[in-house]
């Protein structure tokens, strides 16, 4: 049999390292602001440019500059395109302080950059303009979208599994979701719905290593019944464990091809499947696994308690009446019965029988002549006359 690993062993630990990152990272959000949402997340301008290579050789860094006092109102500037070809992406954000803002800031972005690189070097592409209430539609459907594929696999696990299994995948999502958001408001990552496929991607993933973890656990629980449910536990992570590894590793290694090799909104989907494949391995193994095991201890806690073990027994006092009763009872032999029997409990039947041969002697005593248990003085004989 394979070498079985104590992970749960280490969940107070865990816990403790899940905690600290995600609190260090909503303080490193919130000390920045908050997210960095992109135009897809808040109302703005986009522009695809193309300065002529033929003419003017720049980069993103030139074209920044060139729309520096831009910036402060919300500028992001991206290379995409073949290598060569001189593409950029646009951003400005609409604070709602200019009107018709899409013509008037299209216009200004295209004087600056013909000043900068000379007048026709400049071509506009594509331009697109979101507006406020689309960008609140897009948001709360995000969240709906989210907290409706949690509900839909809580359900599907509850069917599958068992209310426990169900709310123990649950709350390894939910810890999968809350360090992706952290780790990207940490980073200052701009959120797109490029992110929110991310995060879906990820709670996907999770979400079959945690089954793989849960159909073991569930198969070993039939295989070993003499075996506590913490060790079945130990030994399903342990079976699964090469299987989650190379799944892991095999994935990581096709992201971060892509991480390397793209730009823009593409790379920063990779990076957050790479960390989103990193924290779903680990949350399989010690968020849900561990969660189970607490639920199913606390529900044979519970159990235990309605069936009547585990609490102890209060020793009820035997009544006066009960006391004449079983003193009755035996001194006929034992024909009457009292009313502390077949009650169960040992310490109630120990303090009846206590007070029992307490009253039997009582009862004794007071049978017993006065001057019963003294030596009598011996007649003294008649003398012969």
């Amino acid at each position: 049999m394979k070498r079985i690993y104590e992970f749960t062993k280490y969940r107070f630990i865990a816990l403790a390292i899940s905690g600290v990152l995600i609190l260090g990272g909503v303080a490193a959000t919130v000390a920045q602001g908050g997210f960095d949402l992109g135009i897809d997340f808040q109302a703005g301008l986009e522009q695809r440019l193309q300065i002529d290579p033929e003419t003017v050789d720049t980069e993103t860094a030139g074209v920044r500059a060139a729309l520096a006092e831009i910036e402060p109102e919300g500028l992001q500037v991206q290379s995409i395109g073949p290598a060569g070809e001189q593409q950029f992406s646009v951003r400005v954000r609409d604070r709602g302080e200019i009107e018709n803002f899409s013509e008037v800031m299209a216009g200004r972005v295209i004087g600056l950059l013909e000043t900068e690189f000379g007048e026709g070097t400049v071509e506009e592409l594509e331009r697109s303009y979101v507006g406020g209430r689309f960008t609140e539609d897009l948001a709360g459907q995000a969240g709906v979208v989210i907290l409706g594929a949690l509900i839909l696999i809580l359900i599907y696990i509850w069917v599958r599994f068992e209310l426990g299994y169900a709310l123990s995948a649950i709350s390894a999502l939910a810890h999968d979701v809350a360090f992706m958001l952290v780790f990207i408001g940490a980073l200052q990552i701009e959120i797109q719905v490029a992110t929110i496929a991310a995060v879906l991607t990820i709670i996907g993933y999770s979400l079959n290593d945690t089954i793989v973890i849960f159909d073991r656990i569930r198969e070993n629980t039939g295989l070993m019944r003499d075996a506590s449910y913490e060790r079945i536990i130990n030994t399903s992570i342990s079976q699964s464990m090469s299987r989650t590894l190379i799944t892991s590793l095999t994935t990581l290694l096709a992201v971060s091809a892509i991480f390397i090799f793209a730009t823009g909104a593409i790379q920063d989907f990779a990076l957050n499947l790479m960390v989103g494949v990193v924290v779903g391995t680990y949350s399989s193994i010690f968020v849900a696994s561990p969660t189970l095991l607490t639920l199913k201890r606390r529900a044979d806690a519970r159990k235990a308690v309605r069936e009547g073990y585990g609490r102890p027994q209060r020793a009820e006092v035997a009544r006066p009446t009960e006391v004449a009763t079983a003193a009755a009872g035996a001194g006929d032999g034992g024909n009457s019965h009292t009313p502390q029997q077949g009650r169960g409990a040992a310490g109630a039947a120990a303090a009846a029988r206590a007070d029992v041969d307490a009253v039997k002697r009582e009862i004794s005593q007071r049978k017993q002549p006065a001057g019963a248990g003294k030596q009598q003085p011996r007649s003294k004989r008649k003398k012969k006359k």
